[in-house]
């Protein structure tokens, strides 16, 4: 998409990125445009003054909205008084953020530990649990993502492992719950979550006895926006019990408001040992936390764990923080999202009895996808036909991910999108499945 003249100031930065920037980007490495300059709200600029309804948030971290006007002046504020703060010392932002964060989180969950990014949370939580347990092995659903720094590509098994050499040991594949395509082979509920069954008798085998966590999303997003069907988190946690093992939910994508509920887990009535959450807890700044019980806490600091960044709790991250849990609270972000979905799921599902190539819906509230396929019985993945329709949309101003290889198409808009950009963006969409229906 870039100017093939050669003379506009895209073609400019296009020379430049070629030259400077390293291309190490999950889904895109080629050297094209668009270069993005602005946004607002649910709306992304180029350099070239077009405009693009942004329903990935960005990378998931304006579910808010782009330049939030609360968390602007968070900023702005911050860069008058104190930018940064020696970690080893409180700072008054971050004592804010903490006390909010364990003011909207369940009980016993109150202790705060920040990051810069959602790999920096998660890195954390999995050493607190081995602290904590004195074991090392971890389990992951085989959809997961849990970042891509070493600790955290160890434990991601949804893509991003090939070439990487070797990864970091301890760490176990368990069936994820994907009952549109179960790897059983089962149908929900006669399964009795065999899926469960399955990977524990195989953790169990492969363990050297020194057990430590699982860490899952409560709604795998990157892996395909799967859903678990209910009960499937509450027997996940009695199963971790039964090995004195820690639950470690990663609510990163999922949590403060954008699935509908505070938090993913709360609709399965359990309280994890673990929380991360990160993305749009800076309403577009890095920032990410852990949360965990004070008991928890309490042994691992015994015990000498010490983490922390450079910049892990500096005031102006923090400021962010808390002023993105004031629009969260203060603007009903839950009740946004569900409004949101809601008419989401209403247009897909008229798309969904138009076009045979949709072959499962899911998702909730600002994070909705759909599953295609060539054949609804056969099941067979729509890859190349997703590929296609995510480009056609791209070129004409709606940016989604495509995951599976192409045949999931995610949505992520911000809790600034009207109905009225819905309704643009699934017409958008229709257009983009008729296309690609002629052509199949």
């Amino acid at each position: 998409m870039s100017d093939p003249g050669g003379s506009s100031r895209e073609s400019q930065l296009l020379a430049k990125a070629a030259q400077f920037s390293f291309r190490a980007r999950m889904d895109k490495k080629t050297n094209q445009g668009p270069v993005f300059e602005s946004a607002s709200g649910s709306v992304v600029r180029d350099v070239n003054g077009r405009e693009y309804l942004d329903f990935n948030s960005g990378q998931m971290c304006a579910a808010l909205g782009h330049n939030h006007p609360t968390v602007v002046a968070a900023i702005k504020s911050a860069c008058e008084t104190m930018l940064h703060a020696h970690s080893s010392h409180y700072n008054v932002k971050e004592i804010e953020l903490a006390s909010r964060l364990g003011a909207i989180m369940p009980r016993p969950l109150q202790k705060s530990l920040f990051g810069e990014s959602g790999s920096d949370a998660n890195e954390m939580a999995m050493m607190i649990a081995r602290k904590y347990t004195g074991g090392y092995e971890i389990a992951s659903p085989h959809i997961s993502f849990h970042g891509l720094s070493d600790a955290t590509r160890a434990v991601t098994f949804s893509g991003w492992h090939a070439n990487h050499g070797h990864l970091p040991g301890g760490s176990y594949a368990i069936v994820a719950p994907y009952c549109y395509r179960c790897p059983l082979a089962q149908t929900f509920p006669a399964c009795n979550f065999a899926c469960l069954k399955t990977s524990f008798e195989l953790f169990d085998a492969q363990s050297t006895g020194r057990p430590a966590a699982v860490i899952t999303e409560p709604l795998f997003s990157a892996g395909g926006v799967v859903e678990p069907p209910p009960g499937w988190l509450k027997e996940l946690q009695r199963m971790c019990r039964e090995r004195g093992m820690l639950l470690i939910l990663d609510e990163e994508q999922t949590g403060l408001g954008k699935l509908g509920q505070m938090f993913a887990f709360q609709s399965e009535g359990i309280v994890p040992d673990i929380v991360t959450v990160a993305k749009h807890l800076g309403g577009g700044v890095g920032i990410s936390a852990v949360t965990t019980t004070a008991e928890i806490e309490e042994r691992v600091v015994s015990q000498g764990y010490a983490a922390t960044h450079s910049h892990a709790n500096d005031p102006l991250i923090c400021a962010a923080g808390v002023a993105s849990l004031d629009v969260i609270e203060q603007e009903d972000v839950p009740a946004k999202a569900r409004a949101i979905g809601a008419r989401m799921r209403e247009r897909l599902e008229a798309l969904q009895q138009r076009y045979e190539m949709i072959g499962d819906i899911r998702g909730r509230g600002q994070l909705m996808g759909i599953e295609l396929v060539r054949d609804r019985q056969s099941k067979e993945p729509a890859t190349e036909e997703g590929r296609a329709i995510g480009q056609y949309c791209f070129e004409r101003g709606l940016i989604f991910s495509i995951r599976r290889n192409g045949s999931v198409l995610r949505f992520v808009p911000p809790a600034t999108t009207t109905p009225g950009q819905i309704d643009r963006a699934m017409d958008l969409l229709g257009d983009a499945l008729e296309r690609a229906s002629a052509r199949a």
